[in-house]
């Protein structure tokens, strides 16, 4: 028999063919294991998931004491929860390089990583991106609607995979770099990158969901950070001046100015409201590509490279903390976090830098084009 996937145990990647008797029956998707240990060695956490399938409810202490690092000092409160399977996409949607790579590697992306000429779009690629980025609004506007106490990542994720394949597009994430689900939810301390899991949301939380779509050979990607049931008013605080940051970054763009401005302009408002900006992770050019050239920091002093020119497509995504500007990484590759872990929030847009200014190719398409959060200000 050949190999149907990738070993669903922590830790380990080997090719499977073995699958879960139960997920099977359940329709569960994937639930891959190499071997008869490694599938009876996470029993205990695995069959979390079919509860959820079947709509029961998990007993929340046993999720609780579920860690699949015991010997690793997080910074926060925060822990992980057992993930589902990772979510399917059907072979009729238009996927991007990596999404069947054996180690998600963007190889397009790759060919011109060491280069930092910036793409100028012409007229049919700026439609696309257009057209991309409206359906990404649309798929992160879904998730804003459930984001609230109770409910899962997990259950997010779902919701923006299946409005993702709704709409024709499939979800960048997925297997790019081998990221697990279709979706980023980065809660609390957890800067970015933080992968959707079987956590119920609490009252009081901050949660930024992430999204990218891919459609019809364009990205679009965006960003909010949501509030979550009552949140504290220092933490609404932090939200808003993150989303100021950005604002005032997307009122610098324009033909002429240089990308290493946009830093400056994020690290001086977010110092005056007593913020730091996270150093590790910047904005990117996007298209074809996921991520590619122009890098755009979001501190001050930064070294960026280039100046905009009308074209320029790119993203501005700055993340604030409470604390430290300083992160680490948990031992998923993927979550970074707070070192310190106080609270951090973002938001980001998918910019078009046009003959006067900038087109915001993600922006909110309702009356205000204000970010959800302000809903509930």
């Amino acid at each position: 028999m050949s190999t149907l996937g990738t070993c669903e145990s922590p830790g380990c990647s080997k090719p499977a063919k073995l699958q879960c008797p139960t997920c099977i029956k359940l329709g569960i998707p994937g639930s891959f294991f190499c071997s008869q240990e490694c599938f009876k060695a996470n029993w205990k956490t695995h069959k979390i998931i079919h509860a959820l399938a079947r709509g029961e409810s998990t007993d929340t202490k046993k999720e609780q004491s579920y860690n699949p690092w015991p010997h690793y000092q997080f910074t926060g409160k925060l822990k992980p929860f057992p993930q589902t399977s990772k979510r399917t996409v059907p072979l009729s949607i238009l996927r991007p390089d990596y999404a069947d790579h054996p180690d998600g590697y963007p190889l397009s992306e790759q060919a011109v990583k060491s280069s930092s000429q910036i793409k100028v779009l012409d007229d049919e690629e700026i439609e696309g991106m257009r057209v991309a980025c409206k359906l990404g609004r649309e798929v992160l506007d879904e998730a804003a609607r459930v984001c609230d106490v109770g409910v899962t990542a997990d259950e997010i994720d779902r919701i923006v995979h299946e409005a993702c394949i709704e709409r024709d597009c499939y979800p960048s994430p997925l297997n790019y770099y081998e990221f697990p689900k279709s979706c980023c939810t980065s809660i609390n301390e957890v800067i970015c990158h933080g992968i959707p899991d079987t956590r119920p949301l609490e009252d009081g939380d901050l949660c930024n969901v992430d999204i990218t779509v891919y459609h019809k050979g364009f990205h679009g990607d965006l960003n909010e950070t949501f509030f979550v049931g009552n949140v504290s008013e220092k933490h609404k605080n932090l939200v808003k001046v993150t989303y100021e940051c950005l604002s005032k970054a997307i009122e610098l763009v324009k033909p002429g100015e240089k990308y290493r401005e946009i830093g400056n302009v994020i690290q001086k408002h977010a110092q005056a409201n007593g913020f730091s900006v996270v150093r590790s992770y910047c904005g990117h050019g996007i298209h074809r590509l996921f991520h590619t050239a122009p890098n755009v920091p979001h501190y001050a002093k930064n070294r960026a490279v280039g100046v905009m020119k009308a074209g320029h497509c790119f993203t501005i995504e700055p993340m604030i903390s409470e604390g430290t500007w300083k992160d680490v990484t948990w031992p998923d590759k993927w979550t970074a976090v707070t070192a310190d872990g106080l609270w951090s929030a973002q938001f980001e847009q998918t910019l078009l830098v046009n003959d006067t200014g900038c087109e915001i190719l993600t922006r909110r398409r309702n009356t205000t084009g204000l970010p959800h959060f302000m809903d509930k200000m």
